[in-house]
């Protein structure tokens, strides 16, 4: 089987790239920060533009109609960019869950998520806190063994607080009612289990791309800063610390590319799959935030320097759709019990 990807692929994500890079830059996202939502309504219609958040939309409700394969290259590109908006939630999970259940409702939203007139925020039964709930137009979220559908005004939302700017997470309460149940039972723990593997991708990608950020801002830095009449970036110590973080993200990069495969396919394994990129995606990018501060020395904790926000988004990239100990956990149950199911409803219970 080749997994290459074709020429119309790299080209869409070199042309993501190139308007990530004009557009998102460490003063916008900084910028973000400091308004009440730390997200833009204008920059979510400009990423609608180029079909970022309709991707996994159908073609019949006005979206690229692509899959994840497609896709993956895309997530690591906002990640790199440090990209803020719900491209998870609404794009990676919320779309295709809202694709599944079908009927009406996807008749409804599927199109206001290509032209980025929604965004819809995903609760999951083993996640404590939904992300991007306080921007979000619908929300999909669990009430026992049901889903449901739940328009924003119809729910009430205690944000908590976070280490990263960034990311901003609530918990949700709210009435279940006849009217906003979509699926219960099998077909809602279904939804939840796809869900989840959708989630974990979409992470895992970003990851990716922000270990990939730091590493060239280090390269960058210590290429510029001396030592001894120097560039700090020649001496080995130094050029250990950066090559390490290298290995780690080129050897994630293709796991994190089977998995979107085993996804987007349906593969049974896909659960296994998912935990695996999901593990060392984050590994990768959490120790490159460590070590690429090491390269810094301690002008790297300051809060004029770029590297932080790049860092904030690996920590909470780890901790989103997944810790890491459950990940581990799953892998570790496919291993010693080949025939168990990979659910996440029960897996990820610390999740």
């Amino acid at each position: 089987m080749d997994f290459r990807f074709d020429e119309d692929q790299e080209l869409l994500q070199t042309t993501v790239r190139d308007f990530l890079e004009g557009e998102i830059t460490a003063e916008v996202v900084r910028g973000l920060w400091e308004t009440k939502t730390a997200r833009s309504p204008e920059l979510w219609k400009t990423l609608a533009e180029i079909g970022l958040p309709g991707m996994l939309v159908p073609e019949e409700h006005g979206g690229m109609g692509m899959d994840e394969v497609d896709f993956v290259l895309l997530l690591e590109e906002t990640g790199r960019a440090g990209l803020a908006e719900p491209i998870v939630a609404t794009a990676a999970v919320a779309a295709p869950m809202l694709r599944g259940v079908g009927g009406d409702l996807a008749k409804q939203w599927l199109p206001k998520i290509a032209t980025g007139d929604a965004i819809v925020a995903v609760g999951h039964p083993s996640l404590p806190f939904v992300e991007d709930a306080h921007v979000a137009d619908l929300l999909l979220l669990p009430a026992g063994d049901e889903l449901h559908a739940v328009l924003a005004a119809d729910v009430e939302i205690t944000e908590q607080p976070t280490n990263d700017p960034s990311r901003r997470i609530a918990s949700v309460s709210f009435a279940a009612a006849e009217g906003t149940r979509i699926a219960s039972g099998a077909d809602a723990a279904q939804l939840w289990e796809t869900a989840f593997d959708r989630g974990a991708l979409a992470c895992a990608a970003q990851a990716l791309g922000a270990c990939d950020r730091m590493l060239q801002i280090a390269v960058e830095y210590t290429s510029e800063r001396k030592q001894f009449g120097k560039p700090i970036g020649s001496f080995q110590a130094v050029k250990h610390h950066l090559a390490a973080v290298k290995v780690k993200l080129e050897y994630a990069r293709p796991v994190v590319q089977r998995a979107a495969h085993s996804v987007a396919s349906g593969s049974a394994k896909r659960g296994l799959h998912v935990s695996m990129a999901k593990l060392v995606a984050c590994e990768a990018a959490v120790f490159g935030a460590k070590q690429t501060l090491q390269c810094h020395g301690a002008i790297g904790y300051t809060w004029e320097q770029d590297l932080h926000v790049w860092m904030r988004r690996a920590w909470s990239l780890d901790r989103s759709w997944g810790r890491s100990p459950a990940h581990l956990a799953r892998v570790r149950a496919a291993i010693l019990e080949p025939d168990a199911r990979l659910g996440a409803g029960t897996t990820f219970s610390n999740a």
